[in-house]
């Protein structure tokens, strides 16, 4: 059986990076003949020790992406001594960096892995609002970081995209007087919960806006001002009932009432 060359990857980090790069130059030289052997979160220069060792006795290359400082500087030495060949994969392009941008690196490892995993987060905090929009699945309510609740166009739905992208998880619901809120409503924790209220005239122009929009009626019950009275009063006193804080979103914009919002129920967590 042919022998496999050996590469050893190194990182203070995972390593996936390192690890890519030495199998994609590995394809270039019989890929399958050569044997990657990933080494993550070296953290201190025992480990540097063992891993150069390891590969004076193969014969071996070290790739590695390590840049905490005193770490880089203490594997290159090593390697040097020992004769073996150790290429800084990310030295190149960082060097480009620092001269083109006329700054200094973190030094700092894992930060792609951190904006991984933030940006995974706000996926699913999109997907959440989604799933959850409009009182589709009051279940939701339990895991949710925030519950809206209001009458129709208050909001409720930009609000839960805008706060999603803030990796908040949003449910929603509206609140009509011919249809009863889910029970799950209360039973949540009042401070994850806000209430949704607008003054009556902005909600009659919004509504009539809609309909004329849609190609409907204006003289449509939807925005009719006694059934608005009507509404507005009722989803008052189911707010009462969850007592959950009130946020008037009369002439505010997304991002303001947004910042209200958490605000609010930061002051309501911290009670």
């Amino acid at each position: 059986m042919e022998e496999k060359e050996v590469v050893y990857v190194v990182s203070d980090s995972v390593g996936e990076t390192a690890e890519f790069v030495a199998k994609a130059v590995a394809t270039q030289f019989d890929g399958g003949k050569i044997d990657i052997r990933r080494n993550s979160y070296v953290e201190d220069k025992a480990d540097i020790d063992e891993i150069v060792q390891a590969a004076v006795k193969e014969y071996s290359i070290i790739a590695y992406t390590i840049v905490v400082p005193v770490l880089k500087e203490y594997l290159d030495q090593r390697a040097a001594e020992e004769g073996v060949l150790a290429v800084d994969v990310l030295e190149p392009l960082i060097n480009v960096f620092r001269m083109r941008f006329n700054k200094e690196p973190h030094h700092s490892p894992g930060l792609t892995r951190r904006l991984d995993e933030d940006y995974f987060r706000k996926i699913a905090a999109v997907e959440f609002a989604v799933k959850y929009d409009d009182g589709k699945d009051p279940k939701g309510f339990e895991e949710a970081d925030i519950v809206l609740i209001g009458v129709s166009r208050t909001s409720k739905t930009p609000l839960s995209m805008y706060l999603a992208h803030k990796r908040f998880k949003v449910a929603n619901i509206p609140l009509v007087p011919e249809v009863s809120p889910p029970e799950e409503l209360f039973t949540i924790p009042r401070k994850n919960c806000a209430g949704l209220i607008i003054s009556p005239e902005k909600l009659y122009e919004i509504r009539k806006e809609r309909l004329k929009s849609l190609g409907l009626s204006p003289q449509s019950n939807y925005a009719d001002m006694e059934r608005i009275l009507g509404e507005l009063e009722y989803a008052e006193k189911i707010m009462k009932r969850v007592g959950c804080p009130i946020i008037d979103v009369s002439n505010k914009a997304v991002e303001e009432t947004a910042g209200v919002i958490l605000e609010v129920l930061k002051k309501e967590r911290s009670m």
